[in-house]
């Protein structure tokens, strides 16, 4: 693959994981569990930064893409379950706090 599609595709993640951040932050005023939303939005932000950084310096890699793309798919794919997961965990640590005292 060239190297012109190589900055294509990490602009991608770049642009697609600002929209990712913006959406959550949007659903967050509107009422949305602040928790696993937070979380899930950690590894965008993450992502965001990196690309940017790569699309500023002009240093791109394959590597980025890979891992970038992969954890899109994985995050976008498992987003459902991982915020009931993240919320069951986020309540029974608040049950458990209560019952402490």
């Amino acid at each position: 693959m060239s190297h012109r599609n190589l900055v294509i595709l990490t602009k991608i993640i770049l642009f697609y994981s600002l929209f990712f951040i913006f959406m959550k932050t949007v659903i967050l005023f509107q009422g949305a569990w602040l928790i696993p939303n937070l979380v899930l939005m950690l590894p965008f932000v993450i992502l965001t930064f990196l690309a940017w950084r790569q699309v500023k310096i002009e240093n791109y890699s394959w590597f980025f893409v890979a891992i970038g793309a992969a954890t899109i798919i994985l995050i976008r794919v498992y987003e459902t379950e991982l915020a009931f997961g993240i919320q069951q965990h986020v309540i029974s640590w608040i049950a458990a706090e209560n019952n402490a005292f």
